[in-house]
């Protein structure tokens, strides 16, 4: 059966063009021409909330980089310890998309009063925040050799990585999201964090999504 696509709306933002679209009852986000993200399929985005939780003993302060069509923001409302949540999302079409169609589709978990939205860049408001976070999830590109925008790299390097570990509480956990295994990241992230676990999330549209946690305490 042939798929039924209907474009919503195409735009450029100073960064990239953005297209919303929706495939039969689902809903995707096209960037610069190239899949991003979908409602079709969020398992490896809870993903990365559940294994960060599994893994925090208090998570009560919590940041979330990469708003998408919601889910991983879905799965950490429904921990009733996270008393506060902090959304950073660069592009205010995917924030608008969020709330006239990903959020009335699946709950309306933006009327949560424990979500914060600010739009911004994460590298940029890593050089200026003083917040204290339990878990940071991010899921801002397509994996640490596959970013969204170029300048994102700067994240999963030494600096980036020193950065995100200073704003980490004590018995914190980051994740990242990542459609690929990165070795080489892998590696890196043990020299900010005293325990670091890769888990791959099968796919039930192809090649298998990782996750990668650093945890600053050690736990088996």
């Amino acid at each position: 059966m042939q798929d039924n696509i209907m474009v919503i709306e195409r735009c450029l933002t100073q960064r990239r063009e953005l297209q919303l679209q929706k495939r039969n009852q689902d809903y995707e986000i096209i960037s610069n021409g190239v899949f991003l993200m979908s409602t079709y399929n969020g398992d490896s985005e809870r993903k990365l909330v559940t294994l960060a939780l599994r893994f925090s003993s208090n998570p009560q302060k919590v940041l979330v980089a990469g708003l998408g069509v919601g889910y991983s923001l879905q799965e950490m409302l429904g921990e009733t310890q996270v008393k506060e949540i902090v959304v950073l999302e660069l592009e205010t079409k995917i924030i608008e998309w969020n709330y006239t169609y990903f959020s009335p589709l699946m709950g309306n978990y933006l009327k949560d009063p424990r979500i914060r939205i600010i739009q911004e860049d994460l590298l940029t408001w890593l050089d200026s925040t003083e917040d204290k976070f339990d878990i940071i999830c991010i899921d801002i590109d397509n994996g640490p050799e596959w970013t969204v925008m170029e300048s994102n790299c700067r994240l999963y390097t030494e600096k980036g990585l020193y950065a995100l570990s200073k704003i980490l509480n004590p018995y914190g956990v980051v994740s990242f999201w990542s459609s690929s295994a990165s070795e080489n990241f892998h590696n890196r992230l043990k020299n900010y964090f005293s325990n670091v676990k890769e888990y791959q999330v099968e796919s039930k549209r192809g090649e298998p999504d990782y996750i990668y946690l650093g945890l600053n305490y050690d736990k088996q």
